[in-house]
């Protein structure tokens, strides 16, 4: 094969810009991967998201940090044991600052035909599910975050690796967003 048809190999379609870049590097720039499209702003979820994650870092820190501090203590004295809890307390402090930074990089937008969702601090991802390819929609909220008001939706396909899921979403958000998921979701379903 030749590989000179539209689709063949170094081949551009007709409809791209012409590439300005004379070392035949992409025009485009990496972040635009990542970019809505079609004019439309990422819908970004809640700032209880981070908090959610700080608390339960807590609630698991202070009895790893009491046990772990007194067995050390015990076998090795103060200094290790201070050692320790403060390995905790920077363990919990860690993971606050990397649920800030997701919740700042979680994103979502409804398109004409399908939902996008975008997430990632240190590998970013962008995932497209088609609104007639929606298996269901589910919210799920544990018991902090029932407490703090922001429920999980997940989209489910019968492709795993295109299911989504949207965390800390304010309750009432979540709920109006699995509305308007599940009615666009039977009227694409409806022409298969």
């Amino acid at each position: 094969m030749s590989g000179q048809g539209a689709a063949g190999q170094g081949q551009v379609p007709a409809n791209y810009p012409p590439n300005p870049h004379p070392s035949g590097s992409p025009a485009y720039q990496a972040d635009q991967a990542f970019a809505a499209g079609g004019g439309l702003q990422w819908s970004r979820i809640s700032s209880r998201h981070a908090w959610h994650r700080l608390l339960t870092a807590v609630l698991w820190a202070v009895p790893i940090g009491g046990v772990g501090g007194f067995i050390v203590w015990r076998n090795g004295g103060v200094v290790p044991a201070a050692m320790w809890v403060a390995a905790v307390v920077l363990g919990a402090v860690l993971t606050w600052v990397m649920a800030e930074l997701d919740r700042r990089a979680y994103g979502y937008a409804e398109r004409a035909d399908d939902l996008i969702v975008t997430h990632g601090v240190l590998v970013k991802r962008l995932i497209v599910v088609p609104y007639g390819r929606m298996q269901f929609v589910d919210v799920t909220a544990g018991l902090l975050e029932r407490w703090m008001g922001v429920a999980t939706v997940r989209m489910h396909t019968a492709a795993a690796a295109t299911d989504a899921t949207i965390p800390g979403l304010r309750a009432w958000e979540a709920a109006q967003l699995r509305d308007r998921l599940a009615q666009k979701g039977e009227e694409r379903s409806m022409g298969l």
